[in-house]
């Protein structure tokens, strides 16, 4: 059994993610209105909808990037963010510190739409960077493990190279890597074709595959209506903060809604 299988057995009766009456506001900008979703075990989730409709900030609310105003998100049934204490014997909510929630974002993988490596360090001391400073690994068996991880997206052959001497789908499967190294249990994309020019784009949604079949659970917002189609048990259509439509990859050959498909009107 893989690690995720372990943790898909574990945790079947339990939703990944559980997202409740989220919202998020940047001063006066109400960004997500009321968000609701569930992501279970071993699916892949796509988030589509135009800029601005809080599709990237609901990931980074995901995995603590940022802090929510109102609601609750759970990541395998544990709160995330807050803890339960009891005060004067009343059961009460309190602030997690900085440390407990790099403990709860450990096995949470998150690849950006820029890449965010290290320019100074060679593609797999960037995948073992967190391994060795967060998890604590020996260099030794990080860097096997690391390597394991650049073979897995396919990039062994690139293992000494620095950022700057990969194309733009090399330095985002680094990245991808980078994520895989802490044996995430669920892995966020936020847009992460998004920078890359036309060509380079398949190779990195290949990848992007290969988890999928491999039983990855992953969120993925993207323009990428091909993957969505192919890949996506659930599709979440996201406009001006709220969930305008969701439902299996169908939904996007037959929209109900008109602003989804106006949306799609424009990205097909």
């Amino acid at each position: 059994m893989t690690t995720t299988e372990n943790f898909n057995a574990d945790h079947a009766s339990v939703p990944t993610v559980k997202a409740t009456n989220v919202h998020k506001m940047f001063g006066d900008l109400h960004v997500l209105k009321g968000v609701d979703l569930i992501v279970e075990p071993g699916t892949v989730n796509v988030i589509l909808g135009p800029s601005g409709s809080g599709k990237s900030t609901l990931l980074r609310l995901i995995n603590q990037l940022e802090t929510l105003t109102a609601g609750s998100i759970e990541v395998n049934g544990e709160l995330m963010g807050y803890k339960h204490v009891k005060h004067n014997g009343e059961d009460m909510l309190q602030t997690l510190n900085e440390k407990e929630v790099a403990k709860q974002r450990e096995h949470i993988g998150m690849v950006f739409q820029r890449f965010n490596l290290f320019p100074h360090k060679t593609a797999i001391e960037n995948v073992m960077e967190a391994p060795v400073h967060v998890a604590k690994v020996p260099k030794s068996v990080a860097k096997e493990q690391a390597m394991a991880q650049l073979q897995r997206v396919g990039l062994a052959d690139r293992a000494d190279y620095y950022p700057m001497q990969l194309s733009g789908g090399q330095q985002q499967r680094v990245a991808i890597a980078r994520a895989l190294a802490m044996n995430p249990e669920l892995m966020l994309f936020d847009e992460p074709t998004s920078a890359l020019d036309p060509e380079l784009v398949g190779e990195v949604l290949k990848v992007m595959r290969q988890l999928a079949d491999d039983g990855m659970t992953m969120i993925v917002v993207t323009h990428e209506i091909g993957f969505a189609k192919e890949v996506a048990d659930q599709v979440v259509f996201m406009d001006g903060g709220v969930v305008v439509e969701q439902g299996g990859p169908e939904i996007i050959d037959n929209p109900t809604s008109p602003r989804f498909s106006e949306f799609l009107s424009h990205v097909l």
